[in-house]
Order: structure tokens, then C-alpha cells, then sequence
């Protein structure tokens, strides 16, 4: 039976899709590129730290855009939402609370009017008294007493009544203070509304009091006199510890904890603690005031004074308010925060929401002064993650886990100047040149010199031929069972003869020793040649350790002068290790002595220049000249000369077309026999390589 056929869906990345983790592979190759061109591990890491690294299926921000989203969240934030609408959700509040009242009344009044009429067509009933229900306390109640009509003196009392209320509906002030006083004072007729407004005041006491006493946070859901006056009492307490500690005295800061510590949701040593604590706490409330316009804030502050109904209760915040304003002038808690939004808000939203910017403005702050991933150990994780979400706080972490994942992967060792790449690291870079430079490459273009040669050995390669005598018998068996088939036709058994016998073809392989001189004059910093060059030089490394294990690679970089380098100092080397000159006499002479201790084989030197030489020994002394002499010419040449004879072919290959250079290589190129090719710095591995791989393997019959 057919399986269903698997079924994927595409979208576009958005950077929230759930990727693998990055490797360590995957870090020091994207950090490759930045190590080759500056030798610096340390900023390396920098560099991928703050840019972050990309792969097919997904990407791992650097920290700079981490930063920016940490940004744009919070403006996201005040770009949403309208802090005005606080004020118009209480007087919307309050205004349905009136509407309910007044319908209210007038449903009793109507109720009362057709029971009366009701009544009027059964005929009055004879006890007044027995009209109202048992158990009225009052003529409201009494209007709503089952199917009995009221007497109509009643009746015209609660007309009147009604008529009463709704006139001082009428004439409530606009302000949302001055009606909360008023209700406050005011005998509702409708149940609802009253409950209305009850809870109305009630989610205003407690988001006011629980913004400012944390552990009041069970008490306040259901404020009774006692919890009133319990919270009068700590206030007293409170405002007179910091009276004392404003005129310099010494207030009992433990006797003060150990009654009223509860309060406050948070342990505290010290009278500056607490006044921390508290400036933290009344930050919110503060600067959503501070958020909206003078006549907005002044109707919300007087509006929210009002919901605490108890006078004293208020004069107690008052004082404390105003303790903290002296004690701490500049509350660095406090912000008007500039929205811009249309979405609207309950003041619970609000003082929660001002709490989130404040936090996440306070976390940005933080974030901006890390220089790099050690300084995200002092980010609380956690925090991050309440703030911003998984993703996000799962990003920054692996930022800071790319010094250890490469440690532990055996790539960078710390030392005294910092870290450093390891031998393995070095190996990879190299793995990941070649790589690159035969991405580049087709198959077809690596060009093989055929010739026609009988030998014994060498490699197996992947074309076949019939069996000959002499070959390797490296036997091919599928083909060769097949031309026996074809031979004869189907059936069985299937009988071979000698003609149907086929064989891989092998290649011989010649031995080695190659001398790379890499030009590390200025000019080919200035060119953005040394980048390729020492690409080229890792990558023919790596290629002759892991397919020519038996050729040997040398490594001479010259300047004013000549050096051999190993393949570990390449990605080090820095800008200070930089002269003017191009000395290639003694590059030529250095990479002649290394020759010399390679007796069988090919010996080739690859050379890899921007510019004509324009230095060279004169017995112990450096000469320099440019534009170069006559002599700077001659002695260079013969050093070329002295490679000739001993059979060190030298191949070279041009960044620049100047006429000097292409006027020196011809000379050198007639004297030596070798070959000269001009190459962009971008198309130089492959030049290289190709040409390398080419003249190592000849085919056999």
C-alpha cells in the first residue's frame, strides 16, 4: 500500500520559526572571513557578537539587532495605546453608573403607576398599611413589594422622591472627582447601579493601594473598616519614621519592619531602602500622571483622591507623597513616557503598563552598556524573558554561550592577550577555503594532462576500460557481468570470457614539494589582495593534507623581507607586521633553500604578487627603490636564474597589470619556463587549485 505523500507548507522568515542551534562549526566558519582580514580573534568575535550570523534555514541576530527589537517593542507599546482614555474609561464608568440609576427610577416609578392602575380595576384594598411588604425599610423598597399597589399618598411620595434623585442626577458635576464625593453621599434607589458603583470604588482603592503596598495585596479585596483603619495606623507610622530620618535622626527602622513589614512585599535594612522601595512603587501611578495633559492629569489625580473616601486615609497619602518628594527630589523611577497611541485603557492596564516600560526602559539601559557577550551575565534571564519572550531571551543567551561552545569544541584557548585560535580552528578555516574555492569550480574545468604512459599502481579513478594486460586488475564487476549478458543474451549461469572483463582506470600520482610565496606588501592590503591570498594559502594547505598527504606545502610571505610561515600564523598575521618593499630576491632564495631538501619529485614555486620588486639584498644591506632600478631587476632575476637550474619551476600569478609587473614576469617567465596568469583576487583560489590538482594526477591506458 502507498504511503501518504508528505505534505510541507513555505512561508516567509520572520524570525520567529524555531531553528536548530548553531554549532560551533557554524560560528568559527562565519567568523573566518573577519580572522583572515584583520588576524584578530577577540574582534572576530566582536564582529559576530554585534552582527550576527546567517545560514539557509535560519539566522542567529547579532546583538546590535537584538537591541534594536528590545527598542522598537516598548515604542511598539507607546505607539498603541492612549493613557487620556483612563479618565474616559472612569467617566464612562461613572456615567453607565447614573444611566442605571436613572433607569432605575424611572422602571419603579412606572412599576408602582401600573400596579396602582391594576389595582384600580380589581378595587382599592382596604388596609393601606398591608400595601407595603413586611420587612420595607423604606419607600424605595416598598415600590417594588409584590403585585400591591401603593396608597396614593405614597404613590405621590415616590413620585416625589423620584423626581428629587433625578434632579440631583441632573445636577452632578461634570469632573470625575466631584461625582465620585457626590455618590458617594448619595442613597441609591437602584441596586444595580449601587453595586456599580461600589465595585467602581472599590478597583480604584485597590489598584491605588496595592500599586503602593504590595502585601496589602489580599486585604485590599475586600477593604472593611478594620483594614482602613489598620492601614491609617501603619501610615502614621510610616510618615512619622521618615519625619525623623528627613531632620537627621535615627528611627527605629526594625521595630518599624517587624510590624509593618508585610506591607510592603519586600525585605528592607535601611530607611534609603525603603524609600527606594517605595519610590519604585509609586513610580507608576506618578507617571501615568505625568503622561497626560495638565487638565487630564489634574481631574485623574483629584479623581483617584476622591475613591479613597476616608479623609484621613487621603491626608496620611498626601503627607506621604509629599515626604517622598522631599526626601527623594529626583525619583529616577518616574517618567512621562510619550505615547501616541488610540487603544484604550482601564487604570489597572494603565499602572501595569507603566510598570512594563519602566522595566523595560530600565533593561535597555543595561543592555546598552554591554560590550560584548561577558557582559550579558549581569542580565537577569529570567527578567528578559517575563519582558520579551522565549525567542528573544533564547537569542541573547546563545550570544553569550559562543565564547564556551567554541572553547569547548577545541577552536579558541584563552591566554594572557585574550583568545586565540587553536591548530584545529586553523585546519577548519583551510577546509572551509577549499571548499569554497571548489564551490566555484565546475568539474569540467579541471583539465587533466593525459599521456600516454603503461605503468603498474596508482589510483583508481572513476572511468572504466576493458582488461589489458598489465593493467591493475581493479575489476568492475557490474560491467563486466553486463558485457558478458550482452554477449550471450539472458539466461544463466552467465559465462565470462576474457574480453568481457572491465577495469577502473588508475592515475599515477606525482610527488610534490611546493614553496607559496604570498606577497605581504602594503599594496596588497591597500588592494584587498592579501585577504585571497591568504585564503589560497589555507586552502592549498588543507588540500595537499587530506588528498596529497605525501607532497609538502611551504609557506614564504615576503615584504622588505622574507619569512616562512606556518599555516597556524596566517590568520594572526596583523597590519604592524606589514613593510613597504617587495623584496622577491630573497623570497626566491629562502624558497630555493627550502626546495633543496626535496631531492625526488616535482618542485615548484608558486608566487603571488600585486606589484614588481622593488627590493633586494646587497650583501647584508636592504635596498629599496621605487619606482624600482635597473639593478633591483637584475638581481632578482638572477635568483630566478639560480632556481632554473635547479629545476624549480616557477609559476606565477598577477594581481595587477601594471607595466612593470607584466614587463618583470615575461623576463622571468623565458628565463624559467614557467607559467604567468593574471587573476582577480576573487577568482585566485581557483586558479591556483585547479591548476595544482591538474598537474598532480596523469591518467593511465
Amino acid at each position: 500500500m502507498a504511503g501518504t505523500p508528505n505534505r510541507f507548507r513555505y512561508t516567509r522568515w520572520d524570525g520567529t520559526q524555531q531553528i536548530d542551534a548553531f554549532t560551533a562549526e557554524e560560528l568559527l566558519e562565519a567568523m573566518a572571513d573577519d580572522l583572515l582580514a584583520e588576524g584578530d580573534v577577540n574582534r572576530a568575535l566582536q564582529r559576530l557578537f554585534r552582527w550576527g550570523i546567517d545560514r539557509p534555514d535560519g539566522r542567529l541576530p547579532g546583538f546590535r539587532e537584538l537591541l534594536e527589537r528590545i527598542r522598537s517593542r516598548r515604542q511598539e507599546l507607546l505607539q498603541r495605546y492612549d493613557p487620556g482614555s483612563v479618565l474616559r474609561d472612569l467617566n464612562e464608568r461613572l456615567e453607565d453608573v447614573i444611566r442605571t440609576e436613572r433607569t432605575g427610577i424611572e422602571r419603579r416609578v412606572q412599576e408602582a403607576r401600573e400596579r396602582a392602575a391594576r389595582a384600580r380595576e380589581r378595587g382599592s384594598p382596604s388596609d393601606p398599611a398591608e400595601r407595603i411588604s413586611a420587612g420595607s425599610t423604606n419607600l424605595a423598597d416598598g415600590a417594588e413589594a409584590g403585585d400591591e399597589a401603593l396608597d396614593p399618598a405614597l404613590q405621590r411620595l415616590l413620585e416625589r422622591m423620584a423626581q428629587q434623585k433625578l434632579a440631583f442626577l441632573d445636577q452632578l458635576p461634570p469632573d470625575p472627582a466631584g461625582r465620585i464625593r457626590a455618590l458617594s453621599d448619595y442613597e441609591f434607589m437602584d441596586p444595580e447601579a449601587r453595586r456599580k458603583f461600589q465595585e467602581l470604588l472599590a478597583s480604584i482603592q485597590q489598584q491605588m493601594l496595592q500599586q503602593t503596598f504590595q502585601g496589602l495585596q489580599q486585604a485590599i479585596q475586600n477593604l472593611t473598616p478594620e483594614t482602613i483603619g489598620e492601614l491609617r495606623e501603619m501610615l502614621r507610622d510610616l510618615n512619622e519614621l521618615l519625619r525623623e530620618h528627613a531632620r537627621g535622626g535615627q528611627p527605629d527602622i526594625e521595630r518599624f519592619k517587624h510590624r509593618w513589614g508585610h506591607y510592603f512585599g519586600k525585605d528592607f535594612d535601611s530607611v534609603e531602602e525603603l524609600l527606594d522601595h517605595l519610590a519604585r512603587q509609586m513610580a507608576a501611578v506618578q507617571s501615568l500622571l505625568d503622561s497626560l495633559p495638565p487638565e487630564m492629569r489634574r481631574q485623574l489625580e483629584e479623581a483617584l483622591d476622591a475613591a479613597l473616601r476616608d479623609p484621613e486615609l487621603q491626608q496620611e497619602l498626601r503627607q506621604l507623597g509629599r515626604l517622598l518628594g522631599q526626601l527623594m527630589p529626583d525619583n529616577p523611577y518616574r517618567q512621562a513616557q510619550p505615547f501616541s497611541g488610540s487603544e484604550e485603557l482601564t487604570l489597572g492596564q494603565a499602572l501595569r503598563l507603566m510598570e512594563l516600560l519602566r522595566e523595560m526602559q530600565q533593561l535597555e539601559e543595561q543592555l546598552e552598556g554591554v560590550r560584548d557577550w561577558r557582559d550579558l551575565g549581569r542580565v537577569d534571564p529570567e527578567h528578559l524573558r517575563e519582558l520579551y519572550g522565549e525567542e528573544l531571551a533564547a537569542q541573547l543567551e546563545a550570544l553569550r554561550q559562543i565564547t564556551r561552545l567554541l572553547e569547548e569544541a577545541g577552536y579558541i584557548q584563552r591566554t594572557r592577550r585574550g583568545y586565540e585560535l587553536t591548530p584545529r580552528a586553523i585546519r577548519r578555516i583551510g577546509q572551509k577555503a577549499l571548499r569554497e574555492i571548489f564551490q566555484h569550480l565546475k568539474r569540467d574545468r579541471f583539465g587533466q594532462h593525459r599521456i600516454e604512459r603503461v605503468g603498474r599502481g596508482g589510483e583508481p579513478a572513476d572511468e572504466t576500460k576493458p582488461y589489458e594486460f598489465g593493467d591493475p586488475f581493479l575489476l568492475h564487476l557490474p560491467r563486466t557481468v553486463m558485457n558478458a549478458v550482452q554477449r550471450e543474451g539472458p539466461g544463466t549461469p552467465v559465462r565470462l570470457q576474457p574480453s568481457d572483463f572491465e577495469v577502473f582506470r588508475t592515475e599515477t600520482m606525482s610527488r610534490a614539494a611546493t614553496v607559496l610565496m604570498v606577497d605581504m606588501s602594503r599594496s596588497m592590503l591597500y588592494n584587498g589582495c592579501f585577504l585571497a591570498a591568504k585564503k589560497v594559502a589555507l586552502a592549498l594547505d588543507s588540500l595537499i593534507r587530506t588528498q596529497f598527504t605525501r607532497d609538502t606545502l611551504y609557506i614564504v610571505g615576503f615584504s622588505y623581507v622574507a619569512s616562512v610561515l606556518s599555516p597556524e600564523e596566517l590568520p594572526t598575521i596583523t597590519w604592524d607586521e606589514y613593510n613597504y618593499g617587495t623584496n622577491m630576491q630573497h623570497g626566491f632564495m629562502l624558497a630555493r633553500q627550502l626546495l633543496a631538501r626535496h631531492r625526488g619529485g616535482t618542485r615548484q614555486i608558486i608566487l603571488i604578487t600585486d606589484g614588481e620588486p622593488t627590493a633586494y639584498f646587497d650583501g647584508e644591506q636592504v635596498r629599496f627603490s621605487y619606482p624600482p632600478t635597473y639593478q633591483t631587476f637584475q638581481e632578482t632575476l638572477k635568483e630566478v636564474a639560480r632556481c632554473t637550474r635547479e629545476e624549480i619551476v616557477i609559476n606565477t600569478f598577477m594581481l595587477e597589470r601594471s607595466p612593470y609587473l607584466a614587463s618583470f614576469v615575461n623576463e622571468m617567465t623565458r628565463i624559467n619556463k614557467g607559467r604567468a596568469f593574471f587573476a582577480t583576487p576573487d577568482h585566485l583560489g581557483e586558479y591556483i587549485v585547479m591548476d595544482y590538482v591538474a598537474n598532480k594526477r596523469f591518467r593511465l591506458r
